[in-house]
């Protein structure tokens, strides 16, 4: 598992139509695995205030996943865990990449 590197991120009071009462906008540097079809791997990220019940509402990449399906979740304080799926029926390596996540912290 690889850790992610320059990471930057902006917290503030930023309101998906009132829904969240907190929100995160995260950029960084992730060198995923080379997976075999039917293999996952997780990376993580470092984002200093998410916590469980958190939402990661979007994951971007600066690259074309090919077929690697991608998931994010808070796994614990101030960590976003991506986890990758291949199932495109081959081996893919998506070196490094940028990539852009979108946290809210539901306001209910």
């Amino acid at each position: 598992m690889a850790n992610a590197t320059s990471v930057t991120s902006r917290q503030g009071r930023s309101q998906f139509q009132g829904v969240f009462s907190e929100m995160w906008q995260v950029k960084a540097t992730i060198d995923a695995d080379s997976l075999n079809d039917g293999a996952g791997d997780n990376d993580t990220v470092t984002v200093p205030g998410v916590a469980l019940g958190d939402h990661v509402i979007s994951v971007g990449f600066g690259v074309d996943l090919a077929g690697v399906m991608v998931h994010g979740y808070v796994s614990a304080a101030n960590t976003v865990t991506l986890r990758f799926q291949n199932e495109s029926g081959g081996t893919v390596d998506l070196g490094s990449t940028t990539v852009k996540i979108v946290i809210g912290r539901p306001a209910f």
